[in-house]
């Protein structure tokens, strides 16, 4: 019998957890390249990915956090709301709200105070209240497109924190129904949104809150958790299953904008059916990484686990690194050819998000996450 119920670590979600945030990367960056008149990229569906990606981060959280919970429960026989909030602020807010310092006063200051060509969106004044409590998708809602812009989902994942401890612990015997709930009703909340209501508020925050990909995590987890044979023993891991689901997940993060097809378009870009498919193929592809001995995709190195380990870092840091590099070298970059010029700026971002996250990890994050180790020493696998 496999003892899924004692997990300390998933082997390869730290390197699934690189290529994800990356993959924001690439799209903020050819977005940003764009604007700015330089070639890019941006019609290729592999560099438009960062939607996708964050919602492979929210199934991930919702995966982790669900089964660390359970876990906690048979070790415990309780749930620590307490415990559980605390490790959840030393992981998050250090880097969360220096990058809201950051954001709304020291780079607007730098700005005036170099003549920089650029207007920021938003004033401090305006601004705080939403990344103060956790709603940073409103600041873009209200003021547009900004340097912080992907805080967005550190909010929606502060609230699902702020929710989900509480309801695990209170109803943990209802918590499979509680999790096939929270996706039915955001498939109604996303059929209003698309046929009654029309307010643009409305459709915004139920496009944001995904709280349904965390729901699909969660329902990974159980699985999981509750398993008593080997999961490899099912057909859907079997070899042939595997190949079809891995290319068909391939193709879509590859080609999905570029393909112009009914039947594709029908399975993968219809409203409500397709997102919960996706989110589906991503838990598919989490648990097939972490505990599948015999499965394709294996991502078992050291440096992709690096990577993975600082890539919390990477997705905070990119957006203004981004913005930076082409502020200051666009001069040259608009002169080059798209592969020129794509080769040179990935081999600047690229060394510099990974460096700027390294360090930040080591001399200013490291120091927060020493502190968790009072509360839970074992090992696990961060959910940021």
């Amino acid at each position: 019998m496999n003892d899924y119920k004692n997990i300390s670590f998933f082997k390869g979600l730290n390197a699934l957890r690189f290529f994800a945030a990356y993959l924001v990367v690439m799209h903020h960056a050819e977005t940003i390249r764009r604007k700015n008149g330089i070639a890019n990229f941006e019609w290729f569906s592999v560099f438009r990915n960062g939607t996708n990606a964050v919602n492979f981060f929210f199934v991930l959280s919702g995966f982790l956090i669900t089964y660390l919970l359970l876990k906690e429960h048979k070790r415990t026989g309780s749930i620590s709301i307490r415990n559980f909030y605390i490790k959840r602020i030393l992981r998050i807010w250090p880097l969360y709200f220096l990058l809201v310092i950051a954001g709304t006063l020291v780079i607007p200051a730098f700005i005036k105070l170099l003549h920089i060509d650029y207007v920021m969106p938003y004033t401090f004044g305006q601004s705080w209240f939403y990344f103060v409590f956790f709603v940073p998708g409103l600041v873009t809602f209200y003021f547009g497109h900004h340097l912080l812009e992907p805080l967005w989902s550190i909010g929606v994942e502060e609230v699902f924190y702020l929710i989900w401890a509480p309801l695990f612990k209170f109803l943990r015997k209802r918590i499979l129904f509680i999790l096939f709930a929270v996706i039915c009703i955001k498939i109604v909340l996303i059929a209003l949104s698309l046929t009654i209501i029309k307010n643009e508020l409305f459709n915004y925050i139920v496009n944001t809150f995904n709280f349904e990909a965390m729901a699909i995590g969660g329902l990974g987890a159980c699985f999981v958790y509750n398993r008593q044979r080997p999961i490899s023993s099912l057909w859907m891991y079997k070899m042939p299953v595997q190949i079809v689901v891995y290319f068909a997940l391939f193709i879509f993060l590859l080609f999905n904008i570029n393909i112009h097809n009914v039947v594709w378009n029908t399975v993968f870009n219809a409203p409500v059916f397709s997102n919960i498919l996706i989110d589906f193929l991503f838990l598919y592809l989490i648990i097939g990484v972490s505990l599948i001995e015999h499965n394709i995709i294996k991502l078992r190195s050291k440096t992709l686990s690096y990577l993975g380990e600082i890539s919390y870092g990477i997705y905070m840091y990119h957006m203004i690194l981004v913005f930076a590099i082409i502020l200051f070298l666009k001069r040259y970059l608009i002169h080059l050819n798209l592969a020129t010029g794509t080769i040179v700026f990935y081999a600047i971002i690229t060394p510099a998000v990974i460096l700027v996250a390294s360090l930040s990890r080591f001399y200013f994050e490291k120091r927060f996450l020493n502190l968790r180790k009072n509360i839970e020493p074992q090992r696990h696998n961060d959910t940021k």
